[in-house]
């Protein structure tokens, strides 16, 4: 996955921004973004602060680490199965 220049603070500020009345096509110009990555971003961080945002991140951090440990568990009983079936 491809890493983004802005950090979560940048997004945020450039958001904030567009709410105090600037617009999205002037800040897309200014910035060097997309239409799309601006709409993007504003339905993921909308409304946000940067707190919010940091707690969001540090979420899914950790819901990508417990899928992880639940995948390798799956195979883990499935490669003992196949070991308990052969052994039968």
């Amino acid at each position: 996955m491809k890493r983004s220049r802005f950090t979560q603070d940048q997004i945020i500020g450039l958001l904030k921004e567009h709410q105090a009345g600037a617009s999205a096509v002037d800040l897309c110009r200014r910035h060097g973004i997309s239409d799309a990555t601006f709409y993007t971003w504003r339905s993921k961080y909308g409304g946000m602060e940067v707190s919010e945002a940091r707690r969001l991140k540090a979420l899914e951090d950790e819901n990508a680490k417990l899928k992880r440990l639940l995948a390798e568990s799956v195979m883990d009983v499935s490669t003992l199965k196949e070991l308990l079936a052969k052994n039968s």
